[in-house]
């Protein structure tokens, strides 16, 4: 619960726990760290959990003109110059993974371990059509007509169906949350900042091992993107969590959990057979 200065701009992040390997956690574009409540208990029990709140998310300033993909990368590397650490692993989801991309690319003396989710290393036709319709319903400032274009989609049918008072209640929060002039404004400026990405000629150049996580009924940002990744990372470990969407980390946060800290806290050696 602090905050450090960024060109200008105060930047809020956690800290949980004071034991083992040091764990950055990414969001996604509609994120914050309160998303990740959740798992703060189990992934701060053996691992230096930080969260932190991008430009335009959460407890972080706002930002009044456009950007690229590229200051939240130096957010990122401003926040671990900051921290007590000569290295961190970095786990991103979707909008977070691809600002993981870039910092592991720019940044590889500085990244011990990567895990990649429900991400992608470039913005496809597909997903930048998805975006600019986001924004033409923020707009018109309706929080709940965008509640109803952005959130259902993230989640698999057989979960929405499934958790259907889960659902409820997270509607009830998201469209009032999204009712918020300057949340909109907020997040079509995050979602314009994705559109031009496209990092897909430099992924050979991540070195650290890299987990990459896909999910079976993602339609948001499809398996066939966490393949690509993989396809290009060299040796990265590709797994996908089947039955879920986009919102991994919900749908099956057990299995999300364990992927996630098996791999991080491998040895650098890893397992030799």
């Amino acid at each position: 619960m602090a905050q450090f200065d960024f060109n200008g701009k105060k930047v809020y992040y956690e800290i949980h726990g004071d034991k083992g390997e040091p764990l950055v956690v990414l969001n996604g574009i509609m994120m914050s760290t309160n998303s990740w409540k959740p798992f703060v208990k189990d992934f701060s029990r053996n691992n230096i959990l930080i969260l932190v709140d991008f430009l335009d998310q959460g407890q972080s300033e706002r930002m009044k003109e456009s950007y690229t993909h590229e200051i939240q990368v130096e957010l990122v590397d401003a926040l671990v110059d900051h921290l007590p650490f000569d290295k961190v692993s970095i786990m991103g989801i979707s909008y977070g993974g691809e600002i993981a991309v870039q910092y592991a690319v720019n940044h590889p003396d500085k990244v011990r371990r990567l895990v990649l989710a429900n991400t992608a290393g470039r913005t496809s036709d597909w997903l930048r059509k998805i975006g600019d319709g986001w924004n033409e319903v923020a707009k018109k400032k309706d929080g709940y007509a965008y509640y109803l274009t952005t959130i259902p989609v993230i989640y698999s049918t057989e979960f929405f169906e499934r958790e259907s008072a889960w659902m409820e209640s997270r509607e009830e929060t998201l469209k009032n949350y999204f009712s918020n002039e300057a949340v909109l404004e907020a997040l079509i400026r995050l979602t314009d900042s994705s559109r031009d990405y496209n990092y897909m000629d430099r992924l050979q150049e991540i070195t650290c091992p890299t987990m990459i996580i896909s999910a079976s009924e993602d339609v948001l940002v499809p398996p066939t993107e966490q393949i690509l990744l993989h396809n290009h990372i060299k040796n990265s470990t590709y797994v996908t969590i089947n039955g879920s969407g986009h919102a991994s980390m919900y749908e099956n946060p057990s299995a999300f959990g364990a992927l996630v800290l098996g791999f991080v806290n491998l040895s650098d050696e890893g397992i030799k057979i």
